[in-house]
């Protein structure tokens, strides 16, 4: 199935960015796997950016709205496509991730479904780094899980469930019927316990008022519970926390 897979990487083609480290990590070093959407309209806007010498962005590979791979940085070069990031004691996660852009306009230019094609693709390319770099699936984020208080992509509308039937990323294993009976249940006693899962889960937890701590719940929400986004700290989002913690 893998050499399946190579097969169709193999098609891809190249459109190389200028904006990445000059000099060459060990392949050991990459231990991430960063899924973002493009936030913008249309491909063509997007790849130019991405190759643009005076935008600092760029990311290893994209995926465009036809489901086509383009590789636009070498694996073992760094991409500049986390910024400033943090993922348990790992701080700055250009220098140990790859980077994958999937064209969407994201959040603010009309927020839509991945397609299947994107999907497939995404699928492909993510269980061939996977194996090449023994990728650890607690370590296959989002932008947003990443740089929470910055950033919202992939977004509630990203398949993570669907993924982690690929083994690609983590997922809980409550049952869903049995999960829906916390929904609405505030549980304000419950919340340095909710901290502390999202903190051993890998999240950054600092922040400084309540409309911080919001989008840390929104990106939580975003991720593991995309069915409501709402920022509202409930049962359901407490049980699913806990249930990520036990995962090995």
């Amino acid at each position: 199935m893998l050499k399946i897979m190579q097969k169709n990487v193999e098609k891809m083609t190249r459109n190389y960015s200028p904006n990445f480290d000059l000099k060459k990590r060990d392949k050991k070093k990459i231990k991430f796997l960063i899924y973002h959407y493009t936030g913008m309209k249309r491909d063509k806007l997007a790849i130019e950016k991405l190759t643009n010498i005076n935008s600092n962005v760029s990311c290893h590979y994209y995926i465009t709205s036809t489901g086509k791979l383009i590789n636009m940085v070498p694996d073992l070069y760094v991409a500049w496509h986390a910024g400033k990031s943090k993922w348990r004691s790992t701080n700055f996660l250009n220098k140990n991730s790859i980077g994958i852009e999937i064209s969407n306009p994201g959040h603010e230019h009309g927020y839509k479904k991945f397609n299947k094609k994107q999907i497939e693709s995404l699928i492909r390319i993510s269980k061939i780094l996977i194996k090449k770099y023994k990728i650890n699936k607690k370590n296959i984020l989002g932008h947003s899980d990443i740089a929470p208080l910055r950033k919202k992509d992939p977004g509630e509308k990203f398949p993570w469930r669907v993924l982690h039937k690929y083994n690609i990323g983590v997922w809980h294993k409550i049952n869903l019927k049995k999960l829906k009976e916390f929904r609405g249940k505030i549980i304000k006693f419950k919340l340095n316990d909710f901290n502390n899962c999202l903190k051993q889960i890998g999240y950054n937890v600092k922040y400084s008022d309540k409309f911080e701590f919001k989008k840390i719940i929104k990106t939580f929400q975003m991720r593991f519970r995309p069915e409501l986004v709402d920022g509202i700290l409930d049962l359901e989002c407490y049980n699913i926390a806990k249930s990520l913690n036990n995962l090995k």
